[in-house]
């Protein structure tokens, strides 16, 4: 294959029942202006592929910057059905990633991507409020809880973090055990640290809002549109099932499809993210004084995040260990993990021992060796990319927008000069050792996580694997 050449493979569209809960919400809201597929041969000047955050956002700003631009996306199934549309809709910045970014780029550059993901963030809060569209914006924080005296650890590590040079003092408020009992109460809970800058979203309406805002500025949207070939040259050629585009520049938003691009077959692995969702029980909210809006994650490496909804749901989910050769089977759907999930439910919250799972789902994200996103330029120039969120895309992916219209656009400004750009995160090992190894120390990452939690210290074997990824030089795993 020429190295300016990608096939690509799905992903495919997703019947209506096995849509995310928060999608079916949104569609049942909203649906929308219809977008058909394309059919024929088009012309313009932006092709985007991937009608999620990236591709999204990167619409809405290039239209911003040159309302002229004429701009086509390209969709394989609707906008939001992949990951934009089934996350966590968890809303924040890079700064948690503080330590990594300086590590790679010094404390300077760090926190000048740390403010610029910060600023992007408000721009998207104010950018729904006054076009007053709902995405059930609720700006209470992000507690992370200890769940284990070992994870104490990771509270340590936050003190640390304030302390550095160039992050914000007041980001992180350290918080006991009974002052984290004030906001949720958990027998599985000991200490916190709130990050109060954080935010939720309902992630499938921002997703479907984001398109109807950037329908309204004049982008050509095409849904149903899986795209096979992308043949790079002077003008980008981009074949999909129904008909062509050619295009002065494009840019590629395809998340765990990533990989698939030549070049970058190691730099991304696909990973499973699954989560459950209870019925309404807003009285047992209350019982647990979770009644704020904040969101809660822990500090395993196999993260569980969770928030509450606001008719009284838990959504509870967890960085799952399925990782594979592409981004199908039990990526998108392991019941194993949905019984794991919630039995974990249950037992950190033990007044919803009896409320019912409403709904299930899960899909492949894209982990990068780092942690952090990563964006570019290749096949002359003119093919843009942005990948590597690894789960926490809600946010940065705003951030990614702006990188991108700016390389589209050829600026040289405080978006295109940022350290992310032009930046190759760290690449995985060659198969078949990615495979492999990848299943080894998941595996290994998992079960140290469980015991950990449990009171247990684990098999020291298997710690000593899940430490591997590190030793290494990846941000994963402990």
């Amino acid at each position: 294959m020429a190295a300016d050449r990608a096939r690509l493979r799905g992903p495919e569209a997703t019947p209506g029942e096995s849509r995310s809960w928060w999608l079916r919400e949104a569609l049942a809201a909203d649906a929308g202006t219809p977008c058909p597929p394309l059919e024929g041969r088009v012309r313009a000047d932006v092709a985007i592929v991937g009608g999620g955050y990236t591709g999204l956002w990167t619409a809405f700003h290039l239209k911003q910057a040159d309302p002229g631009a004429d701009v086509v996306l390209l969709e394989a199934d609707i906008c939001g059905s992949g990951p934009s549309g089934r996350n966590g809709g968890f809303m924040y910045g890079l700064w948690d990633d503080f330590a990594v970014l300086a590590d790679l780029f010094g404390t300077q550059e760090a926190a000048r991507v740390g403010h610029a993901s910060e600023r992007a963030v408000d721009l998207a809060v104010d950018l729904f409020r006054e076009a007053d569209i709902d995405i059930w914006l609720q700006r209470a924080g992000h507690l992370i809880v200890s769940t284990s005296p070992v994870f104490d650890e990771g509270l340590d590590e936050i003190r640390q973090l304030q302390s550095r040079e160039g992050f914000p003092a007041d980001f992180y408020q350290m918080l006991s055990a009974s002052e984290v009992a004030d906001r949720c109460r958990s027998p599985q809970f000991r200490a916190g640290a709130l990050q109060a800058r954080g935010a939720t979203v309902q992630p499938a309406r921002l997703a479907r809002g984001l398109r109807a805002l950037v329908l309204a500025a004049g982008v050509r949207i095409y849904e149903g549109t899986p795209v096979d070939l992308i043949q790079g040259g002077s003008t980008v050629e981009i074949v999909t099932r129904g008909g062509e585009v050619a295009a002065d520049q494009a840019v590629l938003g395809l998340n765990a499809w990533s990989n698939q691009i030549p070049g970058f077959r190691r730099s991304i692995i696909p990973r499973a993210s699954h989560i459950v969702l209870t019925e309404p029980a807003p009285d047992r909210l209350r019982e647990m004084g979770w009644t704020g809006g904040e969101a809660i994650g822990d500090f395993r490496a196999t993260l569980n995040y969770l928030r509450t909804t606001p008719d009284g749901r838990i959504a509870f989910g967890a960085a799952t260990a399925t990782p594979g050769h592409g981004t199908d089977g039990r990526m998108s759907n392991d019941a194993s993990w949905y019984e794991r999930l919630e039995g974990r439910l249950r037992r950190w919250f033990p007044e919803f021992r009896d409320v019912a799972i409403d709904s299930v789902w899960g899909g492949p994200i894209d982990v990068g060796a780092h942690h952090v996103p990563f964006f570019g330029s290749i096949w002359g120039g003119n093919v843009h990319y942005g990948m590597g969120y690894t789960g926490g895309g809600v946010g940065p992916c705003v951030l990614g927008g702006q990188i991108l219209s700016s390389l589209v656009l050829g600026r040289q400004d405080e978006f295109s000069s940022l350290p992310l750009v032009g930046f190759r995160s760290k690449r995985f090992p060659p198969e078949p050792l990615l495979h492999i190894g990848a299943r080894l120390t998941l595996e290994a990452i998992l079960r140290t996580d469980d015991a950990w939690e449990a009171g247990r210290p684990g098999n020291r074997l298997l710690a000593t694997l899940a430490r591997l990824p590190r030793r290494l030089g990846y941000n994963l795993g402990h």
